[in-house]
This record gives structure tokens, sequence and C-alpha cells, in this order.
């Protein structure tokens, strides 16, 4: 059975960027949900006895409604996890040299970085996520729609931003723009990043 994890800081830690009814919402009820529903859906399924991985990376192509649930909650649960670690109360400012030095290879510079994946994050159409992922020595923005994740695309993820109205309605309304730009300058975890680089 799976757990909701705990959130890495306290509730209230991220204001004024998030505010701790967003996370009261987003984690507590919406997180929640998908885990329970997981458990619920893999309870008398042989896939109960798999990783999380496993199962987003068994279930991900299935045209079975009742296997692309388990998907869909497998992923929205593998995500929200790793999302909760891609925010700090001590985000946004630069990277380490390493990640630095790998942003400018990649993107020209930090800067640069920065407008593409804005600009990712903002015209994505509808529900999803904006990744920075890593494919060999390269850093990439990728978008994924609903559930979908670098896992079954064959990239690692390195940091997330949840473009799910619910991740931000509460604070910015219909302004993702808005939530983006508090996104990276305030909340992203450039050391989750650099140690998702090292563990690589």
């Amino acid at each position: 059975m799976f757990e909701l994890p705990s959130l890495p800081y306290a509730q209230d830690a991220l204001e004024p960027h998030m505010s701790a009814e967003t996370l009261n919402f987003h984690h507590g009820k919406h997180h929640k949900a998908y885990v329970d529903k997981l458990n619920e859906l893999i309870a008398s399924d042989p896939l109960g006895d798999m990783s999380l991985d496993e199962i987003i990376l068994k279930t991900h192509a299935s045209e079975s409604e009742d296997t692309q649930k388990i998907f869909n909650n497998a992923a929205q649960h593998w995500n929200h996890s790793f999302f909760w670690r891609s925010l700090s109360p001590d985000g946004g400012g630069m990277p380490g040299q390493e990640a630095i030095a790998m942003f400018d290879a990649s993107f020209g510079s930090f800067a640069k970085f920065k407008e593409q994946f804005k600009e990712a994050a903002t015209g994505h159409f509808g529900s999803g996520w904006a990744w920075v992922v890593a494919d060999g020595e390269t850093l990439e923005v990728m978008t994924t729609h609903d559930a979908d994740l670098p896992l079954t695309h064959g990239k690692q993820a390195l940091l997330t931003c949840d473009l799910w109205e619910h991740a931000y309605y509460l604070d910015y309304q219909n302004a993702r723009p808005k939530f983006i730009d508090g996104f990276l300058e305030n909340l992203a975890n450039w050391d989750f990043l650099s140690e998702n680089l090292e563990a690589r």
C-alpha cells in the first residue's frame, strides 16, 4: 500500500508565493485522493506487488480503461511526490556551479533556460506538468499532459512545476504566468535538481 508523503516543510513555509490554503487542498486532498484511489485499484491486482515506477511503466501504454486509471493515479502520486521536493522555502536564486555549467551548455545561459521554461509552461494547453529533464549530458525543458511524466519517455526528471489549475488558482486565479514567475524566482529547489544530477 502506498502512503501520502509528508511535506518536507511546514504548510505555511512557502508563503506568500504559495499559500498554506493551497498546500492544504493540493497535498491534503488532491494528492491524498490519488494515493487512496491507487491503493483501491491495486488492492486485488498483481500490480500491487510492484514498485511505483514499475506500475507506471507497466500501465502507461495500456488501452484498457481500468489499467489507464491505475496509471493515472500512480503517475499523479509520483508527480506530486516529486513536485513537493521541487519546492523550497529557500528556493529561487541560482543553482550550483555544476548545474549552471549544464544550463549554459544546454540553453546558452541560465537566463535563457528560464525564458524557455516560462514560455513552455505558460503556453502548455490544459492540465499537465513542466519539467527540467536530463537526456544524457543535455538538459531539456519538456511539458507533459495530464498525468504523463518523463519516466515514460526514457528521460530523467530533475525538477517539475505542476500546471494543473488546482496548483495555483487559489493564489493566482487564472494568471499562470505569475505562478510560473513565482516558482522560478522564489520556490524552485535548485539543490534538489543538483542532487538528481549527481545521482544519475
